[in-house]
């Protein structure tokens, strides 16, 4: 099997179609394009999301805790506490554990959410020290974002652009290779560009103007597309133009071949909003601090289409991100 998340085919046949919701508490569980699970708890709902770092061996702590609590974002919430499961080879050294535990901590403390668990274990089973973690939000009933909600015609706006983790990441484990093709601020600039992948301050800014949100993964921005086409059976009309992309991101996409679009971006929050709402968004963000941009709409077709340079191209199924191609 190819390195990376499960293609959709086999998410849906090996996973999906093998479990199934026993509770009618459970709100929302494993489905393409969901971010959370949800479970009724009186007047309340409880969200929670799981994930690894896999991708790198830089900034552990810092990624665990972001992308982590990134997916509670989604539901415009801030998250309460994150349980951190780390799984570290024989060679690893006592500073290295305590390390990824002060990172965690420092970004835990920005984010005002508490490590409260989780499990630490040398092991043979893994080459390289793996993460993972379970976030958790507490949120009203009623303000349970409803999927039957959004309809052709609403807008898709991003924050900050594309690419924002892989770009990071390559940058840190390609560092000597890429100082001998390009200037030593074009590679700072691309580091830094890992400090922008949380996105909880986009989603609870967002929750008052937002019909949905979906975090930007793996597959990069035209995964999540993809995926929230399925996820809402609408169609999607998207304008390449409209996509902001860093510097950095281009020229490093660029040298190793790769496309920025299809780069894992956590730090990128996508989120659908009514058409007459969406310059209020904007607005909001912008008063934050956060750049935003409108690049396109759901529609009634089942089409996936991306339109770059007046040419309408597909949007296909995501398969490995990009960045297994490059580390």
């Amino acid at each position: 099997m190819k390195i990376g998340k499960l293609t959709i085919s086999d998410l849906n046949n090996l996973i999906f179609n093998n479990i199934k919701n026993n509770d009618n508490k459970v709100l929302s569980s494993g489905e393409i394009g969901s971010d959370c699970a949800a479970i009724e708890v009186g007047e309340n709902v409880v969200y929670l999301s799981t994930d690894p770092i896999t991708g790198t061996n830089s900034g552990l702590g810092k990624l665990a805790i972001n992308i982590n609590c990134n997916d509670i974002a989604t539901e415009g919430i801030p998250p309460v506490g994150i349980m951190l499961t780390i799984l570290a080879p024989p060679h690893t050294e006592k500073d290295e554990i305590a390390k990824i535990m002060k990172e965690a901590q420092e970004e835990a403390q920005k984010l005002g959410v508490s490590i409260i668990g989780g499990h630490t274990e040398i092991t043979t089973a893994v080459n390289k020290t793996i993460i993972s973690a379970t976030s958790i939000g507490i949120g009203k009933k009623s303000d349970f974002k409803r999927k039957e909600n959004i309809k052709a015609g609403d807008r898709l706006v991003i924050t900050k652009g594309v690419g924002i983790e892989g770009t990071g990441i390559i940058a840190f484990d390609k560092e000597s290779e890429l100082q001998e093709v390009f200037p030593t601020s074009l590679i700072e600039e691309a580091k830094s560009l890992l400090d922008l992948t949380s996105v909880v301050k986009d989603g609870v800014i967002a929750n008052s103007f937002s019909k949905g949100m979906h975090d930007v993964t793996e597959g990069g921005l035209l995964g999540a597309l993809w995926e929230s086409s399925c996820f809402y059976n609408l169609g999607l009309e998207i304008f390449y133009e409209k996509i902001f992309i860093h510097q950095s991101t281009k020229e490093i996409c660029k040298y190793f071949k790769i496309n920025p679009l299809k780069l894992i971006s956590s730090g990128t929050m996508l989120i659908i909003v009514d058409e007459n709402k969406v310059n209020f968004l904007l607005e909001k963000l912008k008063e934050n601090g956060i750049n935003a941009f409108n690049i396109g709409k759901f529609t009634e077709s089942n089409e996936k289409v991306l339109i770059k340079n007046g040419e309408r191209l597909e949007i296909a199924s995501p398969e490995s991100d990009e960045l297994y191609k490059v580390i």
